[in-house]
């Protein structure tokens, strides 16, 4: 079992692996925002331990890139932020549970076996920005309201979405939407993205082309999604 422990204290670091690593778990640590985006990025991990107080950049911010970025594994902050507001906007941002130094390493145990239980029972949804995708049912939603999608844009949708913030290759997501079909216009697959990145808008998420790879879905900038206007 993965874990990145996220910590800027290199003494705490080495204790909280330590104890760690004899219960089981593999644990790498980022002594840096810079440093842990990168691992986690590089490499699979089943869970983050995450501190806010980090010397380049703050927990929260880190934290909200790799949601945005697709990013699923669970979070637990781990900070000596205490007040009830700090717990609030941790959960808020994106992360599964807060713990408040100090603490007991039984504790921290504890709670890292019910993420795991939690991460492992069956996900039905897919969520990014303000996208829901029902994985059982195949329909999409921005909210609560349904997205009218075609057959072949759901087969996009879903490919994307199963694989959220990493890049699919062309290939796959014409195998996925057009199966058995070889004679097919080569734009046709881009003709149908395109229709669905028109689609999504209203969700505040987007499908990046990467030149010579594929397309990757991912939340918008907040400053390209403005709130609606109300009055």
């Amino acid at each position: 079992m993965r874990i990145l422990l996220i910590e800027d204290d290199p003494m705490l670091g080495r204790g909280i692996s330590a104890a760690l690593a004899q219960s089981g778990y593999q644990v790498q640590v980022g002594l840096t925002a810079q440093a842990a985006l990168h691992l986690a990025r590089s490499s699979p991990f089943e869970l983050v331990i995450l501190d806010l107080g980090l010397p380049d950049r703050d927990g929260l911010d880190l934290l909200g890139e790799m949601r945005r970025e697709g990013m699923l594994f669970p979070i637990l902050i781990l900070s000596a932020r205490d007040h009830l507001n700090d717990r609030i906007r941790g959960l808020d941002a994106g992360a599964d549970d807060y713990l408040v130094k100090p603490f007991a390493l039984g504790e921290l145990e504890a709670r890292l076996r019910a993420l795991l239980r939690r991460a492992q029972e069956p996900d039905l949804w897919r969520q990014i920005g303000n996208l829901r995708f029902d994985r059982a049912g195949k329909h999409a939603f921005v909210g609560e309201e349904p997205i009218a999608l075609t057959v072949r844009e759901l087969a996009i949708l879903e490919m994307l979405m199963e694989h959220a913030g990493k890049v699919v290759s062309k290939q796959a997501l014409f195998g996925a939407v057009f199966p058995q079909q070889t004679d097919s216009a080569p734009n046709a697959l881009e003709v149908r993205v395109s229709r669905l990145r028109q689609k999504l808008q209203p969700a505040g998420v987007d499908i990046r082309s990467v030149r010579g790879l594929g397309y990757r879905i991912e939340e918008k900038p907040a400053a390209d999604n403005p709130l609606p206007h109300t009055g």
